[in-house]
């Protein structure tokens, strides 16, 4: 059994903004930076194989929590939103032209327009998860940790999702041949100068 914990990169001007980043690669904002280096992984996740996107808000939180440069893979890029990157949420759900849809009525085959659905996201993360032989620590975005814990806790993107995304919080899933095996509880990166 090899477990992974999943963390979300942090904030950006984007993401402050409410603008969907996609793989537009946008970087951490002073105060995220500021926020983070007085973070770190606890043990045993601090000696744990680590990985990461490789756009920079995310790399730069791998490095930023854990003092090391992490191995990056495209399989933890963001999902791509197509035409929608760099455009705010909330107009989108505003306008009733433009097709955007709540994530609790996605579904696994939803599709920005000349984006991603979760099916093929899931597609790309999968042999990347499969590869993995140790316990390992993954700094990626939302998307990513959506499609893995909604596998994890079998929910399909239709009607309430069983978790809830925060920073700074390391999203364990137990991997057993096929198996994926959520904690119920995340676990909080702790304070540097904590023992």
């Amino acid at each position: 059994m090899i477990r992974l914990a999943v963390l979300r990169h942090g904030h950006t001007d984007w993401n402050r903004a409410g603008r969907i980043q996609g793989r537009s690669d946008i970087p951490l904002d002073d105060a995220a930076r500021a926020d983070l280096s007085d973070l770190r992984l606890p043990p045993p996740w601090n000696t744990a194989d680590l990985w990461s996107s490789p756009l920079r808000r995310a790399s730069e939180t791998a490095q930023l929590v854990s003092g090391r440069t992490p191995r990056t893979s495209d399989a933890l890029i963001e999902m791509n939103w197509g035409a929608w990157e760099g455009k705010h949420g909330t107009d989108l759900a505003a306008d009733p032209n433009s097709g955007f849809r709540p994530i609790e009525d996605w579904g696994w085959h939803y599709r920005p327009p000349r984006g991603e659905t979760p099916t093929e996201v899931w597609t790309r993360i999968a042999p990347w998860l499969h590869s993995l032989t140790t316990d390992t620590v993954a700094v990626c975005h939302i998307g990513i940790m959506r499609m893995i814990l909604a596998r994890a806790y079998n929910w399909s993107f239709e009607g309430p999702a069983p978790f809830r995304i925060k920073r700074n919080r390391l999203f364990v899933v137990e991997l057993d041949d096929s198996t994926m095996t959520p904690w119920p509880d995340p676990v909080r990166l702790i304070a540097r100068d904590q023992p």
